[in-house]
């Protein structure tokens, strides 16, 4: 079976036909909320994602493509940079079509640029969080099997011997045959190479660090930015197709490694264009990169949509609420691209009022619902309504977006163009009622043709209905009377209080209208009658943290939802364990429970 098709088991699945007024059906109610003037299809490039290299730098060589703490690189500079570096990674490095190159940088100038320059070459990018240890990186090298890699000068210290030194000849048949190594060329990225204009910005440590030479001894060949840029090379002729792969990012890995997800330029460019179309954005706006390059919705959002439409990206390494402001005030940003916890620490800056915010004309984001107190403050703020969306590592980024002109509050949105999403009994696999509880399977051009050899996964995650081959989300939700969709909360989640079904998603969204709560995160708490008891982690703001304890949070909690929801047990931290994307993990957190739980029984 190859990798982007279904077995023959699947093929043969029989589903009953959609029901009536079903989200995938032409009478959907969504279809009476669609944002006015944009048709239900859209017209995509029939291109490889590189086209939009040339025709931006064509159109705009002078326009200011990249502001990186007040330094800017222009459209024509990027394109020249990016073929550098593609004839670097084509000589030296060996890069062929099809091979894999990992990109492991923060956000930055280099990401953009390294990103671009695979695809020059014909390979396809792997981008891996900044933020994963060696043991991590390993994993990703050896699953994808890459040879080369471009890394942040402050990363080095992942690139242990697990990638860089022989390996056994069992393993270097599989990974990297001609050598019977891992890695074999790495290009190091020094971000203060791109810091040319004097700025006041707080730029990180890391970001102002000099360039430094490499001292690691390997028989893995290391290269500095600059001298591969330097070696004044050119990469041959383009012959990408729209569907040849692109880029494989990995999932989170929540069970299991990783897998990497294959997406082909055509789903990519999909979902690079079409928000644009449903913003009815345009080639002036100036764009805010907040969200990381390496999340597919960052990457989509402030990297390869912006290049698209030719607009100009201000890039931050990493989430600073005050640079973030000041960047906005001083580059008259427009679009905001940020998930609910950045909001939350965006709103908590204790001298926002000061800041000149009157060039923001839109904010969005996904992750996680937004509570709609913190919803609310925004609005009251910014007078603008927060517009979520959906999507996974899977769809490379959106699909399903709110209408603009119409969002609804903790909600999904309606299906974006080209999907087709239903909610279906996870058991029986039947299409769910309007308003019962299901799990959200997807269909459309931004699905990934599959997991990079991984054929068991494919076959639990896709299912074949109506002929059409959907991917099963692992997400709960429903859909209501105008055809949105919400989320409920992740499948393995659920909370089973009693025999009561608590999704934490719902009681977390509850908790953040108490005026004392920063943040919170809900998980299971082992308990001798109910089996398991809903616990409350949270953050308090700090005006409240020596006068809010765990009954105040108790009794508020059983004023404001259903008895069996409220946390019987509450834990206050400093702050909650993040990803790199910024999502709290709640994973972390349950498993330590689960840990306490079984320390105190033995």
């Amino acid at each position: 079976m190859s990798q982007s098709q279904m077995s023959q088991s699947q093929m043969n699945q029989s589903q009953p036909s959609m029901l009536p007024g079903s989200p995938g059906s032409p009478d959907s109610p969504h279809w009476l909320h669609w944002p006015p003037g944009l048709p239900r299809t859209v017209s995509v490039p029939e291109t490889d994602l590189y086209a939009n290299v040339e025709i931006s730098a064509l159109r705009w060589p002078d326009k200011p493509f990249i502001i990186f703490y007040d330094s800017a690189l222009t459209f024509a500079q990027f394109k020249d940079e990016c073929e550098a570096l593609a004839g670097y990674l084509q000589g030296p490095c060996g890069v062929r079509a099809g091979d894999r190159v990992i990109l492991f940088l923060q956000n930055s100038p280099q990401f953009i640029i390294s990103f671009y320059a695979i695809l020059r070459a014909g390979a396809i990018v792997v981008p891996v969080n900044p933020m994963n240890r060696a043991e991590e990186l390993a994993h990703m090298v050896r699953d994808s099997g890459s040879t080369v890699a471009i890394v942040a000068q402050n990363l080095l210290a992942e690139v242990t011997s697990e990638v860089t030194s022989e390996v056994t000849s069992e393993v270097a048949s599989e990974v990297a045959p001609s050598s019977g190594q891992l890695l074999q060329h790495v290009v190091v990225a020094s971000y203060s190479d791109y810091l040319k204009t004097p700025t006041d910005l707080n730029v990180p440590d890391f970001v102002r660090a000099p360039r430094a030479e490499t001292t690691i001894r390997s028989t893995t060949t290391f290269t500095a930015w600059s001298s591969a840029l330097g070696a004044g090379l050119r990469a041959s002729e383009r012959s990408s197709k729209p569907d040849d792969l692109c880029v494989m990012p990995y999932t989170s890995g929540t069970t299991g490694n990783p897998k990497g997800c294959m997406h082909t330029h055509r789903s990519v460019m999909h979902n690079a264009v079409v928000p644009l179309s449903w913003f009815g954005t345009h080639q002036d706006l100036v764009f805010l990169a907040s969200l990381p390059f390496f999340h597919v919705t960052g990457m989509q959002g402030s990297m390869n949509g912006p290049l698209y439409l030719g607009a100009t990206v201000v890039v931050l390494a990493r989430w600073d609420r005050e640079v973030a402001l000041r960047c906005i005030e001083r580059h008259r940003i427009n679009a905001l691209s940020m998930i609910a916890a950045m909001v939350v620490d965006f709103l908590a800056h204790p001298q926002l009022e000061t800041f000149d915010l009157s060039s923001v004309q839109r904010i969005n984001g996904g992750g996680a619902a937004m509570p709609e107190a913190v919803a609310g403050r925004l609005h009251q703020l910014l007078g603008l309504s927060y517009v979520e969306g959906y999507g996974m590592t899977e769809t490379i980024a959106p699909t399903h977006l709110n209408p603009p002109h119409r969002p609804k509050r903790q909600c999904l949105g309606i299906p974006f163009v080209g999907v087709d999403s239903r909610v279906i009994d996870p058991t029986t696999l039947v299409e769910c009622p309007q308003g019962e509880t299901g799990e959200i399977v997807v269909h459309g051009p931004p699905i990934m043709q599959g997991y990079w050899n991984k054929p068991e996964a494919n076959e639990e995650s896709f299912i074949i209905i109506e002929g059409k081959r959907f991917l099963r989300t692992g997400d709960l939700g429903r859909v209501d009377e105008d055809g949105y969709f919400f989320m409920v909360d992740r499948l393995k989640r659920m909370i089973n209080a009693s025999g009561f079904k608590v999704w934490p998603a719902e009681v977390e969204s509850l908790l953040y209208a108490h005026p004392a709560i920063h943040e919170a995160c809900i998980i299971a708490a082992p308990d001798p009658v109910r089996g398991e008891t809903v616990k409350a982690v949270v953050v308090l703001r700090p005006a409240f943290v020596n006068t809010v304890d765990e009954s105040a949070i108790i009794e508020w909690a059983r004023a404001h939802m259903a008895a069996y929801k409220v946390p019987r047990q509450v834990e206050f931290m400093a702050s909650l364990p993040k990803s790199g994307t910024g999502k709290v993990q709640w994973r972390l957190l349950q498993d330590r429970e689960r840990d306490r739980t079984t320390t105190s029984l033995s």
